[in-house]
């Protein structure tokens, strides 16, 4: 047996026990030592290793993105209470009142809200309609105007449940001469109404007075005689009603025009036409272009100039020698007359009232209009003094320069406030009942305003 005398003792460290190459070994990383294995080993860890840093990166994110939706406040679910579903295709709609307005593929339809029993149509004229618009005159009466796919602007007075065909606001009897409709606009109380008009060439602007007291009036005396034309011919079939409150337009009561109901016409008050192209002057000195000046305290149009023909062709020349290289790479645009135009129904103000002008506060006195491509926002009367020549284009009564050509604009409910986009992206409001701005933001140049509106 052999048996050890003395306790085992730890060798004291020697310097030959340190490496020879790596001196500092004992500061090196323990994760390093995955570097030391061969090629194939080593990518794969490092492969791996991304992959587990990819997934944990997405992981991370999708959490964050949970806690933030959590945090924001759910939208409540709203499901239909009732439907009522159509026979024809439903290409536009507008609300006024109780009822619902339907532009078919063949006529119009009206829904009653109240009950979503009783509905009626019209399609005497076997037009597709595309555009509708309404409005609630009071007295269970209400205008509508309705385009068709041909552009033909059909102006209804809705009452008792009948459709009653007052005009067609740009029929002509010259197919060749027709002109499509683009953009139709009641005033708030249906007093006027505004359709944008384009032909061939050229495009205007047309403004309507509606006789609504008169229209109220006539159908207070035959209120008999439009609840019998609305259901006289009206099928027990008409609607099917299902469980789930959803309605079936078959076949619903066609309404017609009664012979003894009789409205009045709607009365054209201004035609607005775009500015025409600034040219030479015509004047032989400046006493003949003062004498065109009509008020010296307005801004007009620029045609009131000075300018000859030779200096705009020596400027345009200048321009083009200046600014060659520019003109070659973005190619050069001929100035054409403009044929869309933007255009709001305006309440009194101080620069649309004149001193001896009596007017109301809840009806429009005045449009505002521009057009695309132009610099002015031009202010009009409803019921313009008769100067100027007969056969002449309609002059503004107020013209508001802007330093970039209008994009978009918008007027507030109020109708103090308007708001001007140029085509710079800068925004412009301005206080219409004083006349002076009230602030001005730049967007960035790269943006371009298409729309602009109040809330």
């Amino acid at each position: 047996v052999n048996t050890r005398k003395h306790p085992l003792g730890i060798p004291p460290p020697s310097e030959k026990d340190w490496p020879e190459d790596e001196e500092d070994f004992f500061l090196l990383d323990p994760d390093r030592e995955r570097d030391a294995l061969p090629q194939p080993f080593g990518m794969i860890n490092k492969l791996v290793m991304q992959v587990f840093e990819g997934a944990m990166e997405i992981i991370e994110r999708r959490e964050m993105l949970q806690k933030a939706q959590k945090l924001k406040v759910q939208p409540k679910k709203c499901f239909p209470t009732a439907e009522f579903q159509v026979t024809e295709r439903a290409n536009c709609l507008a609300v006024s009142g109780k009822y619902v307005f339907v532009g078919l593929s063949e006529g119009l339809a009206a829904f009653n809200t109240s009950d979503f029993k009783d509905a009626c149509a019209w399609d005497a004229a076997k037009t597709e309609i595309c555009a509708i618009h309404a409005l609630d005159l009071g007295k269970e009466c209400h205008v509508l105007l309705a385009v068709d796919e041909m552009g033909l602007v059909w102006l209804f007075c809705f009452h008792k449940q009948s459709f009653l065909l007052v005009k067609i606001l740009n029929e002509v009897e010259d197919i060749s001469q027709r002109s499509t409709c683009v953009e139709e606009v009641l005033s708030r109380g249906g007093d006027y109404a505004g359709i944008l008009l384009q032909g061939n060439t050229k495009a205007w602007l047309e403004i309507y007075q509606l006789p609504k007291d008169s229209w109220l009036t006539e159908m207070q005396k035959h209120a008999g005689a439009a609840e019998g034309l609305a259901c006289s011919e009206r099928r027990s079939g008409c609607l099917s009603e299902v469980q789930n409150s959803t309605f079936l337009l078959q076949e619903l009561p066609v309404s017609a025009i009664q012979a003894d109901v009789e409205l009045d016409l709607p009365v054209l008050l201004l035609t607005v036409r775009p500015p025409k192209p600034i040219t030479g002057t015509s004047f032989k000195g400046p006493l003949d272009a003062l004498k065109e000046v009509d008020d010296d305290s307005m801004l007009g149009l620029g045609y009131n100039h000075l300018i000859k023909d030779s200096q705009w062709e020596l400027q345009e020349a200048i321009f083009c020698s200046t600014y060659q290289e520019y003109l070659e790479a973005g190619g050069v645009t001929k100035e054409e007359i403009p044929r869309h135009a933007t255009f709001h129904f305006l309440l009194p103000s101080r620069i649309l009232m004149g001193p001896e002008m009596e007017v109301q506060p809840d009806i429009p006195v005045g449009i505002g209009v521009h057009w695309d491509g132009n610099h002015n926002f031009c202010l009009y009367l409803l019921n313009p003094s008769p100067k100027g020549k007969a056969d002449s284009d309609l002059v503004p009564d107020v013209v508001w320069p802007c330093a970039a050509p209008i994009a978009c604009s918008a007027v507030s409910s109020c109708s103090r406030y308007l708001a001007l986009a140029g085509e710079d992206a800068t925004i412009t409001i301005w206080d219409k009942h004083l006349g002076y701005p009230l602030s001005v933001t730049a967007i960035l140049e790269e943006r371009f305003i298409r729309s602009i509106h109040f809330l």
